[in-house]
Order: C-alpha cells, then structure tokens, then sequence
C-alpha cells in the first residue's frame, strides 16, 4: 500500500509541481491550500509526512506544525518548505517540530531525497490503512472514526484490518475465519463472522443498515468498499 503524502502549499503552480514528482515517485498525495483546510484534510486522509510551506494563510504554518504535533506526537513527518531562508528560520522550524527544512527555490529531485531519507527514519511509526476518516494502526491497535476513538474486540480488529488490507476484493467467509481464527480448536461457523459485521457496521457506519464501507456480496462474503 502506497504511503499518502500531503502538501500544504498555497501557491498552486508549486502544489502541483510537488504533487506530479510526488505521484511520479509512487506517493499517494492529498493537498490543503492554506491552514483551516490542512486540518481538515489530516483527519480524513492521516498521511504519513507533510510538505509544509510556512507562510500560509488564515493559520501559519509554524502554527499548524504545533497543532499536528499535538495531535500525532511521531506518527506522521514534517518537511518545512519555505522562502524563509534565515539560519534562524530553520533552527526555529526543527524546533517547533519539523523533521526537516528546505528553502525554496528548490529542486523537485533534491526534495525527493529529502522524503525518502525523512520516511527511511520514520516510516515506521506510521504504519496505519485510512479510508474517508477511517484510520486502523495495527501497532497500536487503534481504531479512529473521523479522529474518534472506536472500540473494537481484538476479533472485530483483526476482521476490519483484514478487510481493509484488502480492499475491494470479494472475502468469503471462509478466508475470513481462516485469517482471524487461525488456531481456532473447535469448528467457528460462518453466521460468526455474520455477527462480527453487524457488530463492527454498527460502529464504523453511518447507516449499518444501508453500509457503505464493508458491504456484503451475495452468495459470495464481504468486501469493504473505496471506490
């Protein structure tokens, strides 16, 4: 699964020119063009590093980095790419909490150095699956809806993360039972993996009645639906 990168930028020529050398490098990329938007566009999408430009409208940059610091103390990555080009500047950016800093103009190539070398020290801690505010992060063994904490059993966890590592993919019940009762000592019937999807679309869907995340393929088992 490819990591998602977002670039909070305002100018739209740089935004676009980050975001083609980022897609050309095999990134997901979502983007945000001024400080209110990136919030927004972080609990949706949880990227893994930000393209941070510091100078932006209606809530700085410096202010925004101090806000996703409160949020994720480690799990996502900041790179500062601004016109401020002052030592100053840059001892004050990686104080705030940036994990790197590059003044512009830049090269595209040299940025993209930047975020491989940024991910090869961090990308671990950023180990998640995200759908539309719906984020699992298996090492933690978090489920958040939309920044919410939801409560799962470590059968209904295994079940969403499974599902979610296969997105849009057809899962028969039998696969299913096999991936979250692998060492089951007694027979587990198929309406109990029924019962896990009830329980987790009452919890993870807007309208467990009408699903729209983990839907139900007739004759056939689940898939949970992106697109």
């Amino acid at each position: 699964m490819k990591q998602t990168i977002m670039v909070v930028e305002d100018d739209k020529m740089i935004r676009d020119l980050v975001r083609i050398y980022l897609e050309k490098n095999n990134y997901d990329v979502v983007e945000a063009r001024d400080g209110d938007e990136a919030k927004v566009v972080f609990h949706q999408y949880h990227p893994c590093l930000i393209i941070l430009d510091l100078m932006l409208p209606k809530v700085s940059g410096e202010e925004f980095c101090i806000w996703v610091r409160e949020q994720e103390r480690n799990e996502v990555s900041i790179i500062m790419l601004s016109a401020k080009v002052q030592i100053d500047d840059k001892i004050s950016g990686l104080k705030l909490g940036a994990d790197d800093y590059m003044t512009k103009p830049f090269d595209p190539n040299e940025l993209m150095a930047h975020v491989e070398a940024v991910l090869r020290r961090t990308g671990q801690f950023c180990q998640k699956v995200v759908h539309e505010g719906l984020c699992i992060k298996p090492r933690k063994g978090e489920v958040l809806l939309y920044d919410q904490h939801v409560k799962l059993t470590k059968y209904e966890f295994n079940l969403l993360y499974y599902l979610m590592q296969h997105a849009n993919m057809v899962l028969s019940r039998e696969q299913l039972v096999g991936q979250i009762y692998p060492n089951a000592e007694h027979t587990v019937m198929d309406r109990t993996i029924d019962a896990h999807i009830k329980k987790l679309r009452e919890k993870i869907e807007d309208h467990p009645a009408k699903p729209q995340r983990i839907q139900t393929v007739r004759g056939m088992g689940y898939k949970f639906v992106t697109a």
